[in-house]
């Protein structure tokens, strides 16, 4: 099952999300205010964030975030899987495959491109995306940040 996030997922959400900042998938942990602050974006409907709760036989498996903007790349919605992190205990039940399903139809119509970043020895997760039919930038993605 995968459904949006409710108020009753805060803590479970942040447990997860820290799991997943130390884990191979992301270059670098941050701190759980940032936790705190994109749940509370998400639950006070913030249009350009959404969270979703993986649940695999009534426990919650993982979560996704969803950044969603405009592209005129091709001219239309871009959804961005941010962040798509399912519990080792979790893995290999094909939880991400159903994930990314549910995801082109909830968006089907509306989207125009998925988008997603993968560090290069998340190994697992690029062989899903590619079998999935994702490929390959050839970009350079730079960042400045802001306090």
């Amino acid at each position: 099952m995968i459904r949006d996030f409710m108020e009753k997922d805060r803590e479970e959400y942040i447990r997860l999300s820290d799991a997943f900042y130390h884990s191979s998938a992301v270059l670098h942990a941050i701190p759980r205010e940032n936790f705190e602050e994109t749940f509370r974006q998400i639950m006070h409907k913030n249009p350009y964030a959404r969270g979703l709760i993986i649940e695999h036989e009534g426990k919650t498996a993982g979560y996704a975030l969803l950044a969603l903007t405009y592209s005129n790349e091709v001219a239309g919605l871009v959804v961005w899987p941010e962040e798509v992190y399912i519990d080792p205990a979790f893995q290999g039940h094909g939880l991400g495959t159903e994930l990314f399903c549910f995801l082109e139809k909830e968006y089907e119509g509306r989207v125009k491109r998925f988008r997603l970043e993968v560090t290069s020895v998340n190994e697992g997760a690029i062989r899903l995306y590619k079998k999935l039919g994702y490929e390959s930038f050839d970009y350079l993605q730079m960042v400045k940040d802001y306090d």
